[in-house]
């Protein structure tokens, strides 16, 4: 309530970042001609390991032909004393709406990786590559079009490093998961004892009417799913602290974990950060759940909120289409990495 009130004092002295706007609209509008285009033409608390990125022409390859340094792009962390003139620094984050350099190549294609196992995007005649100068290497044909989609999206006058989440997650899955998988996944075991739809609101509490009846409405059916799925009964708590769920119910999420490939791991993760629960994540990646029904669980007891006592513009509302995005996003890449 007193988060609630002083939003709505800040209404009248502040307004809406319009960057964050741009964001959601940006990234929610790419989502749909992503999927059309992977769908038309084909035959997948997490970013990027960096929190930003240097797109050069003159990256020397490792064996040193300079031949291929005209033939390729890389994607490497930037060198903040270097000035070289060829290259642009692009700020990965969500929040920033920064626009950074100009559109430097005409045309985006993919091809078969030059191993055959996987799918590579062009900018022109040079491949993209990653952060360690290895191609990005994509799994299926469907993703490939897709992220091929984002750069295409970028306007002449800047690239917006915010338009392009499907290429942040799978520089994440290609860079960072297969380094660091095992802590990722103690990381998502430790949060799972506090995951949001464990937590039940109080039934006598006047700020929480109604929550613990919708909680009855909207949350049991995926308890019970989980049950059913795993075998085990999660337990329910009150407490912001969390609580304790069954060694059983635990080593059953952890083998479905560690049975997940990188690009499947890096979406559950970037939808678990932005969810605060893995169980929901599970559900989406299991077919439980769609996109709508996921953002109505995570928003559950705000939006109950907001419709008692209204919607601050500027805050509730660039909240909601953030959540839309980073949900949308992380489910979209999850579908298409999947091979047929």
């Amino acid at each position: 309530m007193a988060s609630y009130l002083r939003n709505l004092a800040l209404r009248s002295t502040s307004t809406p970042p319009s960057h964050l706007r741009i964001l959601c609209s940006n990234s929610i509008h790419f989502i749909d001609r992503s999927i059309a285009t992977a769908v038309e033409k084909s035959e997948p608390e997490t970013v990027c390991s960096s929190s930003s990125f240097t797109f050069s022409a003159d990256g020397a390859a490792e064996d040193g032909e300079k031949s291929q340094k005209e033939d390729i792009i890389y994607v490497k962390q930037p060198n903040f004393s270097s000035r070289d003139s060829s290259s642009v620094t692009m700020p990965m984050s969500f929040m920033t709406g920064s626009i950074v350099g100009k559109r430097f190549y005409n045309q985006v294609t993919t091809r078969k990786a030059d191993d055959e196992n996987g799918w590579t995007v062009m900018l022109d005649y040079r491949t993209l590559r990653s952060p360690s100068k290895r191609p990005l290497k994509l799994p299926t044909l469907s993703l490939a079009k897709a992220i091929a989609a984002e750069w295409e999206y970028q306007l002449n006058d800047g690239i917006r490093p915010f338009t392009m989440p499907l290429m942040k997650i799978a520089c994440t899955a290609l860079e960072r998961v297969p380094l660091t998988r095992t802590k990722i996944i103690e990381h998502l075991l430790k949060k799972f004892h506090q995951d949001l739809v464990f937590c039940r609101a109080p039934g006598d509490s006047a700020l929480t009417r109604g929550v613990l009846e919708r909680q009855v409405e909207k949350v049991d059916p995926l308890l019970k799913w989980v049950e059913s799925e795993f075998g085990f009964k999660p337990m329910l708590y009150s407490s912001f602290f969390g609580g304790k769920q069954e060694d059983g119910l635990v080593n059953a999420v952890e083998s479905l974990l560690k049975k997940t490939s990188d690009c499947e791991l890096a979406a559950l993760d970037a939808m678990a950060a932005a969810a605060h629960s893995l169980v929901i994540p599970i559900g989406i990646f299991r077919g439980r759940l769609q996109i709508e029904d996921a953002i109505e669980l995570i928003r559950l007891e705000e939006d109950l909120q907001v419709d008692r006592w209204g919607l601050v513009e500027g805050g509730h509302d660039v909240d909601i289409a953030d959540l839309k995005v980073q949900i949308s996003s992380a489910a979209v890449f999850l579908g298409l990495s999947r091979r047929s």
